[in-house]
């Protein structure tokens, strides 16, 4: 083997092993990211609402029936949580990756959630015959 050759696949595997090294997380570390991560959703979940209510605030009773289901898709996110992890000693059976995985999955509902309710915001296209409550566009602007 060529010292040029042999040079490379060095530096090759010092490169492999500082990159390695640098991208290592703790179980804790990774947790409080996927955390921060569901805070920032959850955030912009109520970002949204509050958006809404103030927008809609001439309408009590899309309001109430908002709020109902608000409170209704609530319990729906923690209740799919548990079905997601049944187990009553979690931290035991799932082990320590379970702090980190339910962030993430209250995250990804949570932004499911804020996508159906930009509905309100963005409004839908004049003579969209299924808007409901949803204002038009047209009169969003």
């Amino acid at each position: 083997m060529s010292i040029q050759l042999l040079a490379a696949v060095h530096a090759m595997l010092i490169l492999f092993a500082l990159s390695a090294t640098a991208s290592a997380q703790t179980q804790a570390d990774m947790q409080d990211q996927a955390c921060a991560e569901f805070k920032k959703a959850d955030d912009a979940l109520n970002k949204v609402y509050k958006k809404i209510i103030a927008d809609y605030k001439d309408d009590k009773m899309f309001l109430e029936k908002l709020k109902k289901a608000q409170r209704s898709w609530l319990a729906y996110r923690d209740l799919h949580l548990e079905s997601l992890y049944p187990e009553e000693d979690k931290s035991s059976y799932y082990g320590s990756v379970f702090g980190m995985c339910a962030c993430t999955a209250k995250k990804e509902i949570t932004e499911q959630r804020t996508k159906v309710l930009k509905k309100w915001i963005d409004g839908v296209m004049e003579g969209e015959v299924c808007g409901g409550s949803i204002k038009t566009r047209e009169t969003r602007e």
